[in-house]
C-alpha cells in the first residue's frame, strides 16, 4: 500500500504538472504580457540593480549582439537555439519600450500598434484595393508609401531650412548609417535598384569591380592614403553590389568567411603543436602547408599559393 508521504508527493508532482500544462495553454499575447510584467518587475526600485542602471546607449551593443547572435542560430538549424535567441532579441525591444514608459515617452503597446498600423498601410495589394501582379511591384509600391509616410512625417513636424522652404526626402531616406558598411551599401543600392537604377545583370558589376581593381593599383602606386581608401571603399562597395545581384546577404556571406578564416587558422596552430611547435615560429612555407592541410580536412580542393596575392578563403 502507498504510504502518506508518497501520496503528498504524488499529489504534488501532478500539481506540478497541471501548472506546467496550463502554461503551455498560454496565449502568445499572454506569454507576452508575462514578459513586460517581468521587466517591469526587474525595473522596479525594489527589482535588479543591474537592471536598473540600463539605459537606451548602454543596451545598444546588446541590442546589435542579440541580432547576430539570432542569425547564427539560423544557420546552426536548431530549433530550440532559434527560438532561444529570438527571444534574447524580442527582450531588447521589450527592454527599451519599459525604460521609455518610465521616461514618459512611449510604451510597448505604442510600439506593437505603430509595426501592426505599418504592415497594414504597406500591404493594401493584402488589405486593401491595390493589386500586385509579382513581389517587384509589391516593392515598388512599398517603396512608394514609405516615401510618402515621410513627406507626410516632414509635414507634421514642419521640417522647414532657414529659407522656409520644405525639407527634401529620398529614395534613400530611412536607410540608417548605423548600419555595418556592408548592409548599408547592400540597402543603398537595393532601393536605387527599385526604382530602375542598376545594371542589367551581374556582368556590369565585375566588370565595375576590375575597374575599380586597376584604380585602386594606380592610387597604391601614386603613394596617395586618401585617394587608395576611396578606391578600396569603391571596389568594396561594388562587391557589396555584386551580393545584391546574387541574391546573398554581404554581411551573413563575409562573417562566415572569417568563420571559415578563424576555423582554418586554429587548425593550423593545432596542426603545428602536435609537432610540438609554435605556428608564429614556422617558415612562410610551412605556413603554406598547413593551410592547405586544413582546406584538405575539410574536404576542400587545393587553392593558389598565398605568395603573392592573399589565398583565397
Amino acid at each position: 500500500m502507498p504510504t502518506r508521504r508518497k501520496k503528498a508527493k504524488k499529489r504534488k508532482e501532478l500539481r506540478s504538472n497541471s501548472r506546467q500544462t496550463k502554461q503551455k495553454q498560454l496565449t502568445p499575447g499572454q506569454w507576452f504580457e508575462k514578459l513586460v510584467a517581468v521587466q517591469a518587475r526587474l525595473r522596479a526600485p525594489d527589482g535588479c540593480p543591474w537592471d536598473r542602471e540600463q539605459t537606451h546607449q548602454s543596451l545598444r551593443t546588446y541590442l546589435i549582439e542579440e541580432a547576430y547572435e539570432v542569425v547564427e542560430a539560423l544557420e546552426s538549424e536548431s530549433d530550440a537555439k532559434f527560438a532561444e535567441e529570438m527571444g534574447d532579441l524580442l527582450l531588447q525591444i521589450v527592454f527599451h519600450s519599459q525604460i521609455a514608459r518610465e521616461e514618459g515617452r512611449f510604451t510597448v503597446a505604442e510600439v506593437i500598434r505603430e509595426i501592426h498600423d505599418k504592415m497594414i498601410r504597406r500591404h493594401p495589394h493584402v488589405f486593401g484595393k491595390t493589386r500586385a501582379k509579382d513581389s517587384a511591384e509589391v516593392l515598388r509600391n512599398w517603396e512608394q508609401i514609405k516615401a510618402e509616410e515621410r513627406r507626410s512625417s516632414n509635414d507634421k513636424n514642419h521640417s522647414k531650412s532657414e529659407e522656409n522652404v520644405p525639407k527634401e526626402t529620398s529614395l534613400l531616406d530611412g536607410v540608417s548609417r548605423a548600419l555595418p558598411g556592408t548592409l548599408e551599401g547592400f540597402q543603398l543600392t537595393r532601393k536605387a535598384s527599385r526604382i530602375g537604377f542598376d545594371w542589367e545583370d551581374a556582368n556590369g558589376v565585375f566588370e565595375k569591380m576590375q575597374e575599380e581593381i586597376e584604380e585602386l593599383k594606380k592610387a597604391l602606386k601614386e603613394t596617395d592614403p586618401l585617394k587608395t581608401e576611396e578606391e578600396l571603399g569603391d571596389l568594396l562597395f561594388a562587391a557589396v553590389n555584386l551580393s545584391r545581384f546574387l541574391k546573398i546577404d554581404p554581411e551573413i556571406a563575409l562573417k562566415k568567411a572569417n568563420a571559415k578564416f578563424s576555423r582554418r587558422f586554429r587548425e593550423m596552430e593545432r596542426l603545428a603543436r602536435k609537432n610540438g611547435r609554435e605556428f608564429k615560429d614556422l617558415p612562410r612555407e610551412e605556413m603554406e602547408a598547413l593551410w592547405n592541410a586544413s582546406k584538405k580536412a575539410e574536404g576542400k580542393q587545393r587553392l593558389p599559393e598565398m605568395s603573392g596575392t592573399q589565398t583565397k578563403q
